[in-house]
């Protein structure tokens, strides 16, 4: 710890929203396939069949840049400072501990210093850890209602335009020839869909091996 070990590495809490896998994210997915589940191939056949890549609809919301920009401010002011404490706490205790100070210190006073000690050196170790579940429950935090705001457009349109199925692209591997959403939900949530972002492009229905 003299040395400096303990870094706080901050670009291992990239900001892009689209990169994290969370639960939260799993939930709404999970709600998506349960939506899309079917009897037989016949069936969907007979029903009118949607899909939408729900990370897509996220990442083009002016909501992903407002939050990403709070996550930022957060891994900064939160994070990053809540480690130099750790760090400045660990050193203060240390000098203590390796003072001349200890030779007539109360053995309580001493052993509580000794704890907290180590209670802080584990927290330095393995603040990558801990730093990632803070930065992780703030991020769900922050996207929980710009979910349910997709979610309440997916529904919107899958009722309106009379579909029985919607299904999340970026979680089947092979699914059922079926409608891209994408313009409709974002038509709803009035953004727009930039130029580069593929549209009709049904990944999920592709046959195995093709590109």
């Amino acid at each position: 710890m003299q040395n400096h070990q303990f870094l706080y590495n901050q670009t291992n809490h990239n900001t892009i929203i689209s990169k994290h896998q969370n639960n939260l994210m799993n939930k709404f997915k999970v709600f998506l396939i349960a939506a899309a589940l079917i009897c037989s191939s016949s069936a969907v056949m007979a029903q009118k069949t949607g899909y939408i890549d729900v990370n897509t609809v996220i990442q083009i919301m002016p909501d992903a840049a407002r939050i990403d920009s709070m996550m930022e401010k957060f891994q900064q002011d939160s994070l990053g400072k809540q480690f130099e404490s750790l760090v400045r706490d660990y050193k203060y205790r240390d000098s203590i501990l390796s003072s001349k100070d200890t030779l007539t210190m109360p053995a309580s006073v001493k052993l509580q210093h000794q704890q907290t000690l180590q209670n802080v050196a584990y927290q330095i170790q393995n603040w990558q850890s801990i730093s990632q579940q803070y930065y992780q429950a703030k991020q769900n935090q922050y996207l929980e209602p710009v979910y349910r705001k997709v979610m309440a457009a997916v529904q919107a349109v899958a009722k309106e335009k009379g579909y029985s199925y919607v299904y999340d692209k970026g979680v089947l591997i092979i699914g059922p020839t079926a409608d891209d959403l994408l313009p409709a939900v974002a038509q709803r949530l009035n953004i727009k869909v930039p130029a580069q972002v593929p549209i009709g492009v049904n990944t999920a229905a592709k046959e195995p091996g093709r590109q």
